[in-house]
């Protein structure tokens, strides 16, 4: 696995070019800078296999395993590549309800009600949206009956106004990143 730190931080002014096998940098067609071909590779190789180790990986994509290390380094920087922990399920965990519900807020109230979210366990992810809401927010619960006390104490916050909720009955495309890595490296 590549080491915790990166050359450059994500988000530097000039973060490395990406780099063919060769080394020499490489630009997509259309200006898409972000992956090539390779880097597809790896990362599809990567999610596919998420223990395999830099050694393997260069073996398996028959380049040098500094190319490897040097890519992940550089995906990592770029913030392609934000982590390599485990895929956990909820409901394996005993939360097997997902529910989606969008917030309305107070104006000024955003950072405060950010904190709130982010104290509440059940509370996957936080968006800020456009349209009839001010945020949307990925819950999970129990069972229909904990999802009540779960949006209980999502709502029970004076920086929220309203909020509307969509139980989740199925999920028929579940979250996935792979089509997009193949399109954006065949740029």
């Amino acid at each position: 696995m590549p080491p915790a730190h990166s050359p450059s931080p994500p988000g530097s002014p000039n973060p490395p070019a990406p780099q063919g096998a060769s080394g020499t940098a490489t630009t997509a067609a259309g200006g898409n800078d972000a992956i090539d071909a390779l880097d597809g590779r790896l990362i599809r190789l990567l999610a596919e296999e998420p223990r395999i180790g830099v050694l393997e990986c260069s073996r398996r994509l028959q380049v040098a395993r500094g190319t490897v290390q040097a890519r992940l380094d550089r995906l990592q920087a770029k913030g392609v590549i934000g982590g390599f922990g485990p895929e956990v399920d909820p409901a394996a965990l005993g939360y097997p309800v997902t529910a989606f519900a969008t917030l309305e807020i107070s104006q000024g109230q955003g950072a405060d009600v950010r904190a709130h979210l982010a104290s509440v366990p059940e509370v996957l992810e936080l968006h800020t949206i456009t349209g009839a809401g001010d945020m949307m927010v990925r819950i999970v619960a129990r069972s229909n009956a904990d999802l009540q006390r779960v949006i209980d104490r999502v709502v029970g916050f004076d920086g929220i106004v309203r909020s509307s909720t969509a139980i989740a009955l199925e999920n028929p495309v579940p979250y996935r990143i792979l089509p997009l890595v193949d399109q954006a490296a065949a740029e």
